[in-house]
């Protein structure tokens, strides 16, 4: 995809809707617009248009606006072509671009990738502007926002001078030691704010990611057979996912139901009943697969006997069946409910989106990712090392492998295969 080439793609939904919006950027894209509407109108002006292709039959009225480089989305110049979102129109306009010399269609995620290369945005505000697009709940949203509005990329902005205040300190000392005239406090300063900045970067590195905030949090139903876990997913994700019988060991392999409550992204998972032997191979395999579920759930409700479930920082007991004079009774700290007259329903909502609030990320916060928190991770490594060293040129390079981290976290150090796989998630026309 060579940069200087100009691109154009449909940035709106896909027709038919009311109004469509095409992109051209490039070298060539106010030459275009010229070539379909015959004039331009001034930089970040819409103005009415008549386009007409190559042997001048009119294609449609649009409204025009120019955005000149490198003060644009895309750092170049930048045309946008508001038509008729019909369509016959949209393949019009398209095939009337496509026709011109020098102008092709864009690839997946080809003008955000052009944002980055010409500054306009760091890879952290990309993966923010990915995270956003592709946003279903409002905790993702906010998350989104945050990350891409530059929040994230400030800080880390700012660590990085730190780091490289701490270099110049520490160059002065291989230096200039021996001349008297570096401040003997360097030692120290130089230790304790590599400890400081270790401890900062640590506790972003262990804060909820945004995995969580995309996948959603696996709650987990667990207990033995017919204790009434299918009937009680099938009343939390409002419609029947899972099979309901009163016959023992219906449920036989995890049954994954993602859901939205209250903003928040959930994966629900429906499970086998647990007994202790069992001759069916195939109920075996189920049981296994419960065991090694419930090991990874963020959240487990347990339906069996109290105080019989595993060992899990956010076990829920319920206690269900309600509505059946024989369910199995629990203490008060339990959360007694029924599927069929979902008493108890609310509260058991209530208590899952208040146990997720303290498994995710705020959502007025950013949440980094794999990608951050794996650099964050060598970052706050080399930091430490730096301020345990007893050679300055050891500290020195450690704050090198330091701040060499940080940049990749921005993309001023990056490799094509990083850039093609990021940008890949975006649609065409972003």
């Amino acid at each position: 995809m060579p940069a200087g080439d100009t691109i154009f793609a449909l940035s709106s939904g896909a027709p038919p809707a009311a109004i469509a919006v095409l992109r051209i950027s490039g070298p060539s894209a106010v030459n275009s617009a010229e070539a379909l509407a015959g004039s331009v109108p001034e930089a970040r002006r819409a103005s009415l248009r008549t386009l007409r292709d190559a042997s001048g039959e009119v294609l449609d009225r649009a409204l025009l606006l120019v955005f000149p480089g490198p003060d644009s989305a895309t750092g170049e110049d930048l045309v946008e072509l508001h038509v008729h979102g019909g369509r016959a129109v949209v393949r019009a306009v398209s095939a009337a671009l496509a026709a011109m010399p020098g102008l092709r269609a864009a690839e997946p995620g080809e003008f955000t990738r052009r944002a980055f290369l010409n500054g306009r945005m760091d890879l952290n505000e990309a993966e923010g502007l990915a995270d956003l697009l592709s946003a279903e709940t409002e905790w993702q949203r906010r998350a989104a926002g945050a990350m891409m509005g530059g929040a994230f990329s400030r800080r880390i902005e700012q660590w990085r001078q730190d780091v490289l205040a701490l270099s110049a300190l520490t160059e002065a000392e291989l230096d200039f030691s021996d001349e008297g005239d570096v401040d003997t406090q360097n030692n120290v300063e130089i230790t304790d704010s590599c400890k400081r900045l270790h401890d900062a970067i640590c506790t972003l590195v262990h804060a909820p990611g945004v995995e969580k905030l995309r996948d959603g949090l696996r709650v987990v139903l667990g207990g033995p057979p017919n204790s009434g876990k299918s009937t009680l997913l099938n009343a939390l994700v409002a419609r029947d996912a899972a099979i309901v019988s009163d016959i023992a060991g219906t449920t036989r392999d995890v049954i994954e139901v993602p859901v939205s409550i209250g903003g928040i992204a959930f994966l629900f998972l429906d499970t086998a009943g647990l007994r202790d032997t069992t001759d069916d191979r195939i109920e075996a395999i189920g049981i296994e697969r419960t065991h090694a579920a419930m090991e990874s759930a963020d959240i487990l409700l347990w339906l069996g006997e109290e105080g019989a479930g595993p060992d899990h920082p956010n076990l829920v007991e319920i206690e269900a069946k309600a509505d059946d004079p024989a369910h199995l009774r629990k203490d008060s700290g339990a959360v007694k409910v029924s599927a069929k007259t979902e008493e108890g329903m609310a509260d058991l909502v209530a208590t899952l989106t208040e146990k997720a609030k303290g498994l995710l990320p705020p959502p007025d916060q950013f949440a980094i990712n794999v990608r951050q928190r794996t650099l964050l991770a060598q970052c706050a490594d080399a930091l430490q090392q730096a301020a345990e060293a007893q050679d300055w040129l050891i500290t020195a390079e450690n704050l090198r492998q330091a701040r060499l981290a940080l940049d990749a976290m921005t993309g001023r150090a990056h490799t094509e295969d990083l850039l093609d796989t990021l940008f890949g998630r975006f649609c065409v026309g972003k």
